[in-house]
């Protein structure tokens, strides 16, 4: 799976009230308006001016705080292709992945706002076209793969009929 998009620079501790504002909170039964406010409290401008199929780049411990899904589906709603971050909260990067946002972690310092990235799921290989330097990501686990793959865990649960990790 190759994802290529520009780079939104974030920096440490973007907590999922950055990502999804709760005073927004009234806005959780209607995700795509929410969507439209995705990470305004990092960057106010942001989901105007993202593009489909780019990346967030965080720092360290990327989506602390509440353990609330509208995080990474609103991120996903806004054309987000991939996260990449130093480090994540635990939950957040579950909840990335059973709602089809795919995370890495790697050296987000290498890594410069406005950079044309292209990333290998399969490989965590991250290749960042604007100055010509291959980053390292662990590889996320072949589950992974296929629940993204599947557009998440509902998604995978849904066309399989159950959760197939073989």
């Amino acid at each position: 799976m190759r994802l290529q998009g520009n780079a939104w620079k974030f920096g440490d501790n973007i907590s999922t009230d950055h990502i999804a504002p709760g005073r927004l909170f009234h806005l959780r039964s209607n995700l795509p308006e929410l969507a439209k406010h995705v990470l305004e409290d990092a960057d106010p401008g942001f989901a105007a001016k993202v593009s489909v199929g780019d990346f967030v780049v965080g720092g360290s411990n990327f989506g602390l705080g509440s353990s609330r899904e509208h995080a990474p589906t609103i991120i996903k709603m806004a054309g987000v292709s991939a996260v990449l971050a130093k480090s994540f909260a635990r939950i957040f990067f579950r909840n990335a992945i059973n709602v089809g946002l795919p995370v890495l972690i790697c050296d987000t310092d290498q890594i410069a706002a406005g950079d044309q990235l292209e990333v290998d799921l399969a490989t965590g290989t991250i290749h960042n076209l604007t100055q010509d330097k291959i980053l390292k990501a662990p590889p996320l686990p072949d589950v992974m793969i296929r629940l993204l793959a599947d557009g998440g865990l509902a998604a995978h649960v849904a066309k399989h009929g159950d959760l197939r990790v073989e």
